[in-house]
């Protein structure tokens, strides 16, 4: 996909997330939203994957440590061929195959159940351990938040990626500033992000993580680092793309009522339109 391509599937992995989380009246649209340029960088540009064959022992693989943000996830699964579109308005409801964190035995596309933040990155390392001992040519990405990185299990995990050169790995921060209770900075600051992951002997790339041509050099340069794993601390912007709820705390886990996602909808209603006059 060329990049305006790419950012018209932004907004439509934007709109799944809304409509989603409205749905369900429950669910973390902030975060999904900040992250949704990553999830359609990778999975309609960066990854090799195949929505037919989503076993494929030869696939790059993905781990959504962050994994409340599902919501992005399954809009940019749904979006890509894995399962049917209509479904993401099923998140949540009982019988769905979508609950309100990834399920790696019911969803199709998703490599790892996840959810217990600071656990993500460990079984990432694992995978990408594995491809090494195994002589597979398979890259694995693991998209971290920045509250998450206040988890001391990420560091061990960053210590062994580091450690044992796995230059298969890379490590996305979705650093939107913004947790649960407040700005990172004043719950717990993880800051300076980066020179903790190059501590950690981490190639590491600053970017604008709403900016697809940022990503696209970020995830080239990452591929042809060899000899230690990379990071790519994203700076993004809560509940991007949706004006009220970029930038506020507030929207973390809340789902919008019926005005608020008319508002939403509308938004990314003109956004894609205007994209579509470029």
């Amino acid at each position: 996909m060329n990049k305006l391509e790419l950012q018209k599937m932004a907004v439509e992995v934007r709109k799944g997330i809304i409509e989603g989380v409205h749905s369900a009246k429950a669910g973390h649209p902030g975060g999904s939203l900040s992250a949704a340029d990553i999830f359609t960088y990778l999975y309609f540009e960066e990854m090799n994957i195949d929505p037919k064959n989503p076993k494929s022992p030869d696939r790059d693989r993905f781990v959504l440590s962050k994994g409340h943000t599902a919501p992005g996830l399954y809009s940019a699964l749904a979006h890509r061929g894995y399962f049917p579109v209509e479904d993401l308005l099923t998140l949540r409801h009982t019988g769905s195959y979508l609950q309100g964190h990834p399920d790696m035995k019911h969803i199709p596309g998703v490599d790892m159940s996840s959810g217990s933040l600071g656990q993500g990155l460990s079984t990432a390392c694992g995978m990408a351990m594995a491809a090494k001992l195994n002589k597979k040519d398979y890259r694995v990405y693991s998209l971290c938040g920045d509250g998450e990185i206040q988890e001391g299990q990420i560091w061990e995990a960053a210590m062994f990626a580091g450690f044992r050169k796995l230059d298969n790995l890379c490590v996305i921060v979705d650093n939107n500033n913004l947790q649960i209770d407040g700005a990172i900075d004043e719950v717990c600051s993880p800051y300076p992000i980066d020179k903790k992951f190059e501590s950690f002997n981490f190639h590491v790339i600053n970017v604008d993580g709403n900016d697809m041509d940022a990503l696209k050099a970020a995830f080239d340069e990452a591929k042809a680092t060899k000899g230690m794993p990379t990071a790519i601390i994203a700076k993004t912007v809560k509940g991007k793309g949706v004006s009220f709820m970029e930038n506020n705390a507030g929207w973390h886990g809340k789902a919008p009522n019926d005005e608020e996602f008319e508002m939403a909808m509308e938004e990314l209603r003109k956004a894609g339109e205007a994209l579509c006059q470029k």
